[in-house]
């Protein structure tokens, strides 16, 4: 039988392990779903226990299709809010307003108007992305649109692939916009699955940069040969520790995110992802 003290002891220890708070979920995971029947998605979504999404659908001043006034009215009424959205560069679409590049005022406006907080450079087109120039160019228009976007009261930053994190000419790309951008302006959304794909370590990112991201895209990898998407939980990713990091980052707030599936379908596989981080305690 164990000791009065022992269970003590076991209690305290339970009574330290923290539990995770509200999260999101990044729309790419459900965006052909969303292209289907978008009402019908954000009402599984909702009904999944998400409480809040982040757009991969904006597009000339759309958002999926829809005025950013219906989009808006029908997330509320369905307890569900928006509070950020990727967007490009516009550099392979120049004729598209509402990028980084053109009528950038135009998506700050539209994501203000529903209450948003925060607006994500979320791809780099492989053109792009070539040379060390290049991403000293990005570094150069993250800080011209994180200035923008704070006049809106809104946060600007940036999500990973993997190859952010291949060198060129022997330095890392990820490094330049981190180095080159302003902190004031300009944060990172970490993206834990691409972050492992590329060969990085994000406790040396957390360590070298405190506080620079606020923002998560908490994604697990299989344990195969092409280290595969798969749902949060059930993959090679050791969310304690990373957890454990939160506030050195800086993390605020995460959105699950599953790129492609293999196993279920995608509504499916993001309401095992929801319900592994609602009990996950660490």
């Amino acid at each position: 039988m164990a000791t009065t003290a022992a269970l003590f002891s076991l209690k305290c220890k339970a009574e330290q392990y923290k539990t995770l708070g509200g999260f999101g979920l990044q729309l790419w995971s459900v965006r052909h779903d969303m292209d289907k029947d978008w009402k019908a998605t954000l009402n599984t979504i909702a009904e999944i226990g998400f409480k809040d999404v982040e757009c991969a659908g904006y597009t000339n001043g759309l958002i999926y299709g829809q005025t950013v006034k219906d989009f808006d009215s029908y997330l509320k009424s369905i307890g569900l809010t928006m509070k950020s959205c990727h967007t490009r560069t516009g550099a392979g679409s120049p004729d598209q307003v509402g990028t980084m590049t053109n009528e950038w005022e135009r998506i700050c406006e539209d994501l203000k108007s529903m209450g948003g907080q925060s607006l994500i450079c979320g791809y780099f087109e492989e053109f792009e992305r070539q040379t060390l120039d290049d991403y000293k160019r990005h570094a150069e228009l993250f800080n011209r649109c994180g200035e923008k976007a704070k006049e809106y009261g809104l946060k600007f930053g940036h999500h990973n692939h993997d190859f952010e994190f291949f060198k060129i000419d022997d330095q890392v790309p990820y490094d330049i916009l981190l180095d080159e951008t302003d902190p004031e302006l300009v944060c990172f959304e970490l993206d834990h699955y691409w972050i492992k794909k590329g060969g990085a370590d994000p406790f040396a990112y957390f360590n070298k940069y405190p506080g620079r991201f606020p923002f998560w895209h908490v994604k697990d990898m299989d344990d195969t040969e092409d280290q595969f998407f798969t749902e949060v939980g059930t993959g090679i990713i050791d969310w304690e520790p990373i957890f454990q990091a939160e506030a050195k980052s800086g993390m605020k707030y995460f959105y699950v995110e599953q790129d492609d599936f293999k196993k279920y379908a995608p509504l499916e596989s993001v309401k095992m992802s929801h319900d592994y981080l609602k009990n996950f305690k660490y």
